[in-house]
């Protein structure tokens, strides 16, 4: 801390995220006794004025009146403090540098929180991954607005304070009156909600069931078509339930995009389930996979350990779909701005929607389609061939059996059907402890196939065969190979076998693009 008698000076730490990554940010204040200004250097012009208003506001709440003096603020670096809210921890310089706080009692302090004009501390965004990275700063103390007070004591580590009002902050650091901790957490993991929907409820579809546990098994990317009605989105939603619970370092990933989106509910402070995204096809691209100013997390990234369910995926724009190419093969996003690169995790499970026609009857047996070649060929073509390739598995559902849906038998349930998907998940997370790959069999490099999915004799010959009356490109070639690994871990299998193969064939193939769909066979 710095001192002078014509200019006192004081400084406070606090910090900014640049997507979930915290950044230290200094505030440093120097009082003069004329002329009576207030300046803020290091932040936009608007956000200047805004923290100007509320800062002057609140401390007049403290019979505090700065009209009297120069107050001259710096916030930095400035190509980091572009995205926080720094108004209580300014306030607190300002009352240093007027003689009426100690500069020695904040010290290895992080302050967070916005000021109303009232002087209350309200919540800010980003609160569990600006304390995780405190830590990683040698920040052992902090003091967050109470309503952060939930996610806040998910953070192991350090003391975390919480106060409602700055005036309390001020209390505590003039006067020693203690400030009420941020408690213990609560117990992980969550318990998913008793009325998540399941499997069971749904009649027939077996195949696109089988497709479902496929991609779940080895986190494939899941392409469904088929006419409207025939369950594509009531099948999407169950996926979540089949996928493996969320271990507690996937949760705090996941409660971190969901705090800094500014999406988590204060009264819990936790996402303990796995999430599930179903934006419109009308979403931009920022909206898709971020941006804004500051920055903000898109559906990509909120549905990160999750689902993105893109239903009637022809429909939204192909500059927008474009967008998931880099998250789809890195499991991240990264926004450039200016000289700013933000990244935000995006490691999600796709399924996309789409009719097999713009009016959703070709090869229906029982409505007719009025779609003209040129229209149904034109309609395919606006999901792009390398978009269209990132999907491991593809099912082309046929229309609703009535039969079915009058049947009082019930499948198999969506927890049976988790059971298979974690162990297929554990023999993969247990290839990975042995070296031999390093990820989901969705993302095996070709190196990796070569390791842990060659098929048997048998096997060869089929993806062989397979490969000449099809026609297979490389990427084809790989997808069939990925999904028939994840088959055979789902079958508790070490190797790969001609079934598993076989199977995997029919897993990755729609109709050719403009001909009618028909069911797999």
């Amino acid at each position: 801390m710095k001192h002078s008698k014509n200019a006192p000076h004081t400084d406070a730490v606090s910090v900014s995220l640049i997507g979930l990554e915290a950044h230290l940010v200094h505030i440093e204040t120097t009082i003069t006794q004329a002329p009576a200004s207030f300046e803020i250097i290091g932040l936009s012009e608007a956000r200047q004025r805004e923290t100007r208003i509320r800062v002057c506001a609140a401390l007049q709440q403290l019979h505090v009146d700065l009209h009297q003096h120069g107050v001259s603020v710096r916030v930095g670096p400035e190509e980091v403090a572009r995205s926080g809210t720094f108004d209580v921890p300014m306030a607190l310089t300002i009352l240093a540098a007027l003689g009426q706080i100690s500069t020695r009692s904040w010290r290895d302090t992080l302050v967070l929180g916005e000021l109303s004009l009232g002087g209350a501390s309200r919540p800010v965004r980003g609160v569990l991954p600006s304390l995780r990275g405190a830590i990683a700063h040698g920040i052992t103390r902090a003091i967050v607005p109470k309503a952060n007070a939930r996610e806040a004591a998910r953070v192991p580590g350090i003391r975390v304070l919480v106060a409602d009002q700055l005036v309390e902050v001020v209390r505590y650091f003039r006067e020693d009156v203690p400030l009420e901790s941020a408690g213990e957490p609560p117990p992980f993991p969550v318990v998913p909600p008793a009325a998540a929907p399941d499997l069971a409820d749904l009649r027939g579809m077996h195949a696109a069931r089988r497709a479902l546990e496929i991609a779940a098994g080895g986190g494939h990317h899941l392409l469904l078509m088929g006419p409207p009605g025939a369950g594509k989105t009531s099948l999407t939603r169950r996926m979540p339930g089949i996928l493996p619970p969320l271990s507690l370092e996937e949760a705090t990933e996941v409660t971190s995009v969901y705090s800094v989106a500014g999406l988590l509910v204060p009264e819990v402070g936790f996402v303990g389930t796995r999430p599930f995204r179903a934006p419109h096809h009308t979403v931009s691209g920022a909206g898709l996979v971020g941006g804004g100013e500051p920055v903000r997390p898109g559906e990509v990234s909120l549905a990160h350990h999750g689902v993105l369910f893109l239903d009637e995926l022809l429909d939204f724009r192909s500059s927008v779909l474009e967008t998931l190419r880099q998250p789809l093969d890195e499991g991240r996003v990264t926004l450039v701005r200016g000289r700013t690169h933000t990244t935000f995790p995006a490691q999600t499970l796709v399924v996309a929607a789409i009719n097999p026609c713009p009016c959703g009857f070709v090869g229906d047996y029982a409505r007719r389609c009025v779609c003209s070649p040129e229209r149904l060929r034109a309609y395919r073509a606006r999901l792009s061939d390398p978009l269209f390739d990132r999907f491991d598995v593809q099912v082309a559902l046929p229309p609703v059996d009535i039969a079915a849906l009058r049947s009082r038998s019930k499948d198999e349930p969506s927890c049976e059907v988790q059971k298979r998907v974690i162990a297929a998940r554990a023999a993969q997370e247990e290839r990975a402890r042995a070296g031999a790959t390093g990820r989901s069999n969705a993302q095996l490099s070709p190196r990796e196939l070569e390791q842990v999915a060659t098929p048997d004799a048998a096997g060869a010959r089929v993806l062989a065969d397979a490969t000449e009356r099809l026609g297979f490109s490389a990427a084809g070639y790989r997808r069939v190979l990925r999904v028939a690994r994840t088959i055979a871990d789902l079958d508790g299998s070490d190797g790969v076998h001609a079934p598993h193969v076989a199977e995997a064939v029919h897993a990755v193939l729609l109709p050719p693009r403009g001909t009618a769909a028909t069911p797999p066979g």
